[in-house]
């Protein structure tokens, strides 16, 4: 089932933050994925906040006509709501269908499933479904949305990984890790080949994120060392390496980048 709508409000903006990013070179349209809670919402906010019209994208149609709502109304902003499942084949047809007519300088791909367990105890259909969303999902967006900015010749895209110990295995989360560490070598990869024709590709690198995602894998926030980091920090710090042309960030860790080659 796909679904698509459209809105605008004549409600005068409020005003932006500090500039993080360039809409003249990322706007007037930014594509997000999983747009419907944590990071993915944030990004909506703030891209909404620096006056970007936003697609959202998500399984969850209801939340997103309620965030585009929510942006139109704080920023003055038009929002686009595009009901996908990425982990069905059609799923790219349905975006690019929804977004065709739309000048996207900027996309944010940050849906992403994960499940802990033991790697044999996991169906293996469960297994196939983390890999369409966070490696086939990924490839496509990214092929098909950069052969669009490299075409306007200016443009960002963003691709979200995962904390930087999933390159080197995670034991009881193999798979999901797995699937990162090909967001991160893709990304690293194409911040070097999409930068001659002006479009910047930066890989975010989350740590400990206060996102639904920690209830999700099961995590006592009570219990962690330190205090997860906000997503508006997690964000703002994302967007400042997009619009410095950095291909990597770790939030929190601005030179953590370069410890694992990442040219910064």
């Amino acid at each position: 089932m796909t679904n698509a709508s459209v809105s605008r409000s004549g409600t005068v903006a409020s005003h932006a933050p500090a500039k993080l990013i360039d809409p003249a070179r990322f706007g007037p349209w930014a594509l997000v994925t999983g747009a419907s809670s944590g990071i993915g919402r944030e990004f909506v906010r703030q891209l909404a906040a620096h006056g970007i019209n936003v697609a959202l994208a998500s399984r969850r149609l209801s939340e997103l006509e309620a965030l585009g709502h929510e942006i139109a109304e704080q920023w003055g902003v038009e929002h686009r709501s595009i009901e996908v499942d990425l982990t069905k084949a059609d799923f790219l047809l349905t975006i690019d269908n929804a977004t065709r007519d739309l000048d996207i300088g900027l996309v944010i791909s940050n849906a992403g499933d994960f499940a802990r367990g033991e790697f044999l105890t996991v169906e293996r259909e469960r297994l196939h479904a983390m890999v369409r969303v966070n490696v086939l999902a990924n490839l496509d967006i990214s092929h098909h949305f950069g052969q669009r900015l490299v075409a306007r010749k200016r443009g960002g895209l963003v691709l979200v990984g995962a904390a930087l110990a999933a390159s080197d295995g995670v034991p009881f989360m193999a798979n999901p890790a797995a699937t990162k560490a090909y967001v991160h070598s893709l990304g690293r990869a194409l911040h070097i080949e999409l930068a001659k024709q002006g479009v910047t590709v930066t890989v975010l690198m989350p740590g400990t994120t206060a996102t639904p995602a920690l209830e999700k894998l099961g995590i006592d926030v009570d219990k962690l060392p330190t205090k997860p980091m906000g997503v508006e920090q997690c964000v703002s710090e994302t967007l400042q390496a997009l619009n410095a042309n950095r291909a990597a960030i770790v939030p929190g860790q601005p030179d953590s980048a370069s410890l694992h080659g990442v040219p910064v």
